[in-house]
């Protein structure tokens, strides 16, 4: 995986702004980060033409508005920031359309956006960038503490969660005194019984592939010296991102990182649906989105999203 040289953050002027920015400054510091795209999307503006002619320094006016607005928010976090660039834009439009471009054109390594819980706003915007964005995403639910010592980073053995446990690595390499828990959520056939096995013994036995397969699974990673911790978690009720969820408030993680699905230009919209499931549902614990950059829908995808 890489560092997050490259970070567009995307604010509001709401108060999950301050989270942001909390979590902005802190990414850009165990990072070394050397670019931060602080980003304003203002609504598309319906202003009628015979307003914008008796005032015609309004939209200007409301842009530097906006900018001034950021560079003071961001002063709080950022007071000296010697060797990393800080950008503010301000777009009108569509909050995903202007994100995605703006991370396909500066070449972003990740996008930070926030998630409202008291606030007024929906989840959309995330869930779209998550299944189309050329980057990693971490979505931060409001109000939520920059504290890293603890990752849960679940995992089916596939490449897409080598890739998110390899992140999870490289984030406790960077920041020290991480743990990590790789959590395997598995799940019970439901024609065990023709096996000649009770439920309870068919039980033991998909948690025991599950332990041999993570074995075959960790033995292809560097861990770097990194504690790793394997649990094995049974879904009884068919709901794997409430699993997750319940697991990670369980053992006190304070982030889950999970691997979009999507590698190539034809499975990129697919980040899984338990990804998705996440990102719906979790309105508590930060969330990173993780993709190999560049492993993204390309063009296509962003006509489609048009």
């Amino acid at each position: 995986m890489y560092l997050i040289k490259k970070l567009i953050v995307c604010l509001d002027q709401t108060s999950l702004d301050q989270t942001l920015l909390q979590h902005a400054a802190f990414i850009a510091k165990v990072n070394q980060t050397k670019k931060i795209y602080f980003v304003n999307v203002i609504k598309n503006l319906s202003i009628p033409k015979e307003v914008l002619q008796e005032f015609p320094n309004l939209v200007e006016n409301m842009v530097n508005e906006r900018q001034e607005a950021m560079e003071s928010a961001v002063k709080q976090f950022f007071p000296d920031p010697k060797g990393v660039s800080l950008n503010y834009i301000v777009k009108e439009g569509s909050l995903s359309k202007k994100i995605l471009k703006l991370a396909e054109e500066k070449s972003a390594d990740m996008i930070l956006i926030g998630r409202k819980i008291k606030l007024p706003g929906s989840g959309v915007a995330s869930l779209r960038l998550a299944r189309r964005a050329s980057c990693s995403l971490l979505i931060v639910p409001e109000f939520a503490p920059v504290i890293l010592n603890k990752l849960l980073v679940p995992s089916d053995f596939s490449e897409y969660s080598k890739d998110a446990l390899e992140e999870g690595i490289m984030i406790a390499s960077k920041h020290g005194g991480v743990e990590i828990i790789c959590q395997n959520v598995f799940s019970v056939p439901s024609g065990y019984h023709f096996t000649g096995k009770s439920y309870e013994e068919f039980t033991e036995i998909m948690r025991m592939h599950a332990e041999i397969n993570y074995k075959k699974f960790i033995r292809k990673i560097d861990t770097k010296g990194i504690s790793i911790t394997p649990i094995y978690t049974q879904d009884s009720n068919d709901d794997v991102a409430k699993e997750i969820v319940s697991k990670a408030k369980e053992v006190g993680a304070n982030g889950i990182i999970i691997g979009a699905k999507g590698r190539t230009a034809a499975t990129a919209l697919f980040i899984g649906s338990i990804a998705e499931r996440l990102i719906r549902s979790n309105d508590e614990i930060p969330l990173l989105v993780t993709r190999p950059k560049g492993k993204n829908a390309g063009i296509l995808d962003y006509i489609l999203e048009i």
